[in-house]
């Protein structure tokens, strides 16, 4: 789970990093009264979305004066903010955020994920802040400053101290950073986040090491346990299908094809997408059913696929261990009675009580193309969505 800038402010705050005095506002002319409460004679206006690289994009304007606040925010209110992180499509913003400027020394980057080869949480840093990580690692590798953190004793000091002599910061300001880089750390690691990101990390003309920007990302899995960070999701930024599938214990990725895809089990997703774009099809998107599915669990499953105006066709793949193919069966059946299905379904079945599932499809009467591999299963769904697009393409042409 993502979070916007000014929250991500907040939860390191309380973990000892120094931001700079902001505001959220829900309108133009709030965001004016925001500045005012600032003080000061500059402010930085910025468009909350869950995504990188605003600045280029519009969603950052440096103002000095009131007008020039309800411009910058005026134009920004309402607009799909497009960036390369964003897609094509955009992310709606909906609220800003008002800081006091800061007068900026040098700029740094920070970051602190979850490397999966060691295990570890791994801290990045480089001298050359303010750019995007990757164009960092392209540009100038040299710069990038990499730490692992062992778990057992966590983030000491020393390695602080290390990071931030490889960074070049000042010896007087070395405390500082060590007081940041805890701090990140205690929160990442407190909080179960997936990444800390703050770019840039900044030191100002008077000393300071201030974080001007702030990105976390959080563990899904573990927000049972940190109920005032579940609080902090703004669904306006997430994918309207991946948002109504979470709130139902369903996994979905939402991708641009035109099959949808209901499996169980991540690996077999990504087998099932490459096999169908291997037989020339496109996946719309997966949904992983996970263990133990219930019937009921699986016709929400297709309720959801259904939803997404771009599928055409349904591609049903399941390696029952767990689960039971007979249960995924009458799932299916139920959905397709329940509601109204006008396109292709193929279903592959394999595992616990495969037999009794195959004979529930076969009873039922219903339209269902059956296969028994996940390449016959992929080439059928890839056939008959051509033959469902080419019969469409001629109804039109009559018309």
């Amino acid at each position: 789970m993502d979070i916007h800038e000014y929250q991500a402010k907040e939860v390191l705050a309380g973990f000892g990093v120094t931001v700079p005095d902001g505001a959220l506002a829900y309108s133009p002319e709030q965001a004016a009264y925001r500045a005012r409460e600032l003080g000061g004679d500059r402010w930085v206006v910025k468009a909350q979305v869950h995504a990188g690289g605003r600045g280029k994009a519009g969603g950052v304007k440096v103002c000095d004066s009131d007008v020039a606040i309800l411009d910058a925010s005026e134009a920004m209110f309402g607009m799909k903010l497009v960036t390369h992180q964003t897609g094509p499509e955009g992310k709606g913003v909906y609220r800003v955020y008002v800081e006091a400027a800061m007068p900026i020394s040098r700029e740094i980057y920070l970051g602190l994920v979850l490397d999966r080869t060691t295990q570890r949480v791994m801290i990045v840093a480089s001298a050359e802040g303010g750019m995007e990580i990757e164009d960092i690692s392209a540009d100038k590798p040299d710069s990038i400053v990499r730490a692992t953190v062992e778990p057992a004793v966590g983030l000491r000091e020393f390695q602080c101290r290390q990071i931030a002599f490889k960074l070049g910061i000042d010896p007087a300001q070395t405390q500082q950073m060590v007081r940041t880089l805890q701090g990140c750390y205690r929160a990442f690691t407190e909080l179960d986040a997936t990444m800390v990101e703050i770019n840039p990390l900044v030191v100002t003309e008077d000393g300071r090491i201030v974080a001007l920007d702030a990105k976390m990302t959080f563990d899904d899995n573990a927000l049972f346990r940190h109920p005032q960070i579940s609080e902090l999701r703004d669904k306006s930024q997430e994918d309207p299908r991946e948002a109504r599938a979470a709130d139902r214990g369903l996994n979905y990725v939402g991708l641009d094809g035109n099959i949808g895809c209901i499996v169980n089990g991540a690996g077999l997703a990504m087998a099932t997408m490459d096999t169908i774009k291997l037989a020339g099809g496109e996946p719309a998107n997966f949904l992983d059913i996970g263990g133990g599915a219930t019937p009921e669990r699986v016709a929400k499953a297709f309720r959801l696929v259904l939803s997404d105006q771009k599928v055409e066709a349904i591609l049903v793949n399941i390696f029952a261990g767990i689960n039971r193919c007979d249960w995924v069966a009458e799932g299916v059946v139920q959905a397709l009675r329940e509601v109204e299905v006008n396109m292709p379904v193929i279903v592959r079945l394999a595992g616990t009580n495969v037999e009794e599932g195959q004979k529930i499809l076969a009873r039922s009467g219903l339209p269902i193309i059956r296969a028994t591999t996940l390449s016959e299963a992929a080439e059928r769904t890839v056939g008959a969505w051509k033959n469902e697009l080419s019969q469409g393409i001629k109804i039109r042409a009559m018309s």
